[in-house]
């Protein structure tokens, strides 16, 4: 006897029959079957047959596995991003769809896009929601999130931080490029996404702390030759480049060599 499951593939797609010979299958299930497109993942919805079976079965390859699912997820969704960007354009919306993800059950569908301006996609969502046959949700993201969605090879030559293992955007200011002496270039500070580079944040903690124990530019300091000048400072190595007031010779002397100035004496202590 003939071992014929119902099988769909989509939640609220048509029931389809297939011939699944010898393999043991249950209710809610997920199997590839070979169909004219080649294999695909469907998900088991009964286990009774027919009275007639009418046109020829599909058969049931094998049990779905966790690469298949995954595989089968993501050509659903490059399909369903796919019918929003040719919906966009039919609709004449200024939006840019970024990307489409399912939620676990593949029941609903969450369009990512990006827009300058407010965008009416009432429209849109009920096309594709009829479309891929589920609940669409749109989202609108920032640049931020566009670059983590489409990603990227950054500056460094290394993937984007944001889609490599950041969980979330830190503060990042033009401050931060200014301790640590970069050129102020949006060009050289700037990410794909146009926003200052999240890795200014990365040591900006660290260059502040050094940047306390250092004197600032044109401070007049005390050298064991003399008053002097800074006119440079390297923070890593912890020396300033200091100009002599007396000979404009220039030097460059450890922090540690500086001559801190004696404390002034404490005028309630004198007075008790």
């Amino acid at each position: 006897m003939a071992n014929i499951i119902g099988v769909k593939f989509s939640a609220r797609g048509k029931l389809v029959y297939c011939d699944a010979g010898e393999k043991s299958v249950q209710v809610n299930d997920y199997v590839v079957v070979d169909t004219d497109h080649g294999p695909e993942v469907v998900k088991v919805v009964t286990l009774e047959a027919p009275s007639q079976p009418g046109e020829q079965l599909m058969k049931v390859v094998r049990k779905a596995e966790a690469k298949d699912l995954e595989k089968g997820r993501q050509n659903l969704e490059q399909e369903a991003l796919s019918k929003c960007r040719e919906m966009v354009a039919e609709l004449g919306l200024k939006m840019k769809p970024l990307a489409a993800r399912y939620d676990s059950e593949a029941e609903r569908l969450t369009v990512f896009f990006s827009a300058e301006e407010r965008v009416d996609f009432r429209d849109l969502v009920r096309k594709l929601s009829h479309a891929v046959e589920r609940r669409v949700e749109l989202r609108q993201v920032g640049a931020r999130d566009e670059a983590k969605l489409l990603g990227c090879m950054g500056r460094c030559g290394y993937p984007l931080c944001c889609q490599n293992f950041l969980t979330s955007f830190a503060s990042v200011s033009i401050k931060m490029a200014k301790e640590q002496s970069l050129a102020l270039n949006p060009m050289k500070i700037s990410g794909i996404c146009g926003r200052l580079l999240c890795c200014l944040a990365y040591e900006s903690k660290d260059y502040a702390d050094m940047r306390k124990k250092m004197p600032q530019l044109k401070q007049e300091i005390s050298t064991r030759w003399g008053k002097a000048r800074v006119v440079g400072i390297d923070l890593f190595n912890e020396t300033v480049t200091a100009q002599l007031l007396d000979s404009e010779t220039v030097k460059e002397i450890a922090l540690a060599e500086l001559v801190q100035p004696e404390k002034e004496p404490d005028k309630e202590a004198d007075q008790t």
